[in-house]
């Protein structure tokens, strides 16, 4: 027995312990200083939030085609983001249609009605003739006045609108001026002097999360279309946290079952196999973490997935490894053999699945491009660790001393 080998060997299977016991916050959800899967947000099944179905009408300033969806979709997204949504999801579906994911808000009614309010901006001088338009601002910022506590957004307009604000407000000194927000009067200030320098404020707010939202659809700009809400459907967090717990213990269910199995067929490579799979769960919660990928179920599902095809990479290897020990080689060369005949139905099965995968992207919308996402992560991942880490811990546990067959499966 080289006790030198023996010791490198155990201190590989003592390091993948420790890094998976530090990743895998699920399991410990109290513990807050786990750092991996505390950076993987989830998605809208599994921490409740709301799904909506926007369709677009034409209108008699727009028709609908693909320049005013862009636009319309652009907007949404600047809104949504400015609302501080995490990993919101927007993207178009058919010629006339969005879709909007949000999740983990606290109010999915208030969050629908702000995006898809128009919010077109309009000053207007007394005798109805419109000056600025939200076209000619540049910045909305809310704030609060420090000596009377009034809740104000501040507006700041571009050059042009500047320059069209100046004389607007030179030729209606002592007039009022309407600001207008779809087509509601929000105040008429009368104008005392002209205003050159670009700036103007909206009063009356009762909080600064009502001025915020209001500085939000200013500055995210109008919906260049009208939309209707076609479909609402809201995930509320106890069925999405009920879903994760679910999620979590088939998973775990699964994952012992196959450690079962690997460990009293394969035996010594077994073992390696379970530990490999270990490294190829940490490596693809570190992959999601880098990617910002946010879990959903078929995320889940995906993940779930390509483990089993990891698993199925080990079985096919293994099963080769044997037939060489059989015929008689030694254990080492059996190894390196076994993997060598191995890798091309290996390659082929994984290969075929990830071009699946990348048409599932391409071709999907919502989920489904989450769970091509997951399990092209998975895919490429379980072929590193199949390939390379396996074949390294079985290298190494050989070169430990540890030779007989029968602990090999033969």
């Amino acid at each position: 027995m080289k006790w030198g080998r023996v010791l490198r060997l155990f201190a590989v299977v003592i390091a993948v312990i420790v890094i998976a016991a530090f990743s895998v916050q699920p399991i410990f959800p109290n513990v807050k200083w786990l750092p991996l899967t505390n950076q993987i947000p989830l998605g809208l099944d599994l921490q409740g939030g709301v799904h909506v179905a926007l369709e677009a009408k034409d209108t008699d300033q727009a028709k609908v085609n693909k320049e005013t969806m862009r636009q319309l979709q652009e907007t949404i997204e600047r809104r949504v983001n400015a609302f501080g949504v995490s990993e919101p999801i927007v993207q178009q579906e058919g010629n006339n249609r969005l879709i909007v994911e949000l999740a983990g808000i606290k109010d999915p009614e208030k969050a629908v009605e702000e995006i898809v309010k128009t919010a077109y901006l309009e000053f207007k001088t007394e005798d109805g003739h419109t000056i600025l338009t939200g076209a000619d601002l540049k910045n909305a910022v809310e704030s609060m006045d420090p000596t009377s506590n009034a809740v104000e957004v501040g507006l700041e307009f571009n050059n042009e609108g500047t320059r069209k604000f100046a004389e607007a407000t030179s030729e209606n000194v002592g007039r009022p001026i309407a600001i207008i927000l779809d087509d509601k009067v929000l105040q008429t200030p009368v104008v005392s002097e002209p205003i050159t320098g670009g700036k103007a404020r909206i009063t009356g707010y009762a909080s600064l999360d009502e001025a915020h939202t209001m500085a939000v659809l200013l500055k995210s700009g109008a919906l260049p279309l009208k939309t209707e809400v076609i479909e609402k459907r809201t995930v509320g967090p106890s069925l999405g946290a009920d879903s994760l717990s679910k999620s979590i213990k088939a998973a775990a269910i699964g994952i012992v079952a196959i450690f079962i199995f690997m460990l009293g067929y394969y035996r010594l490579p077994g073992m390696v196999a379970n530990f490999a799979l270990i490294v190829y769960g940490v490596i693809v919660l570190m992959i999601y973490a880098a990617m910002n990928v946010v879990l959903t179920l078929p995320g889940i599902a995906a993940f779930v997935l390509s483990l089993g095809m990891a698993v199925d990479a080990n079985v096919i290897i293994f099963e080769r490894v044997k037939e060489e020990l059989k015929s008689g080689k030694s254990l080492r060369s059996s190894i390196e053999s076994g993997f060598k005949r191995a890798f091309v139905a290996v390659l082929d099965s994984n290969v075929t699945t990830l071009i699946a995968a990348v048409v599932l992207f391409y071709f999907g919308s919502g989920p489904i491009k989450s769970f091509a996402v997951a399990l092209s992560v998975g895919i490429l991942t379980s072929m590193f660790t199949a390939i390379t880490f396996t074949r390294w811990m079985l290298h190494l546990t050989a070169s430990t001393g540890i030779k007989n067959t029968k602990l090999y499966g033969a």
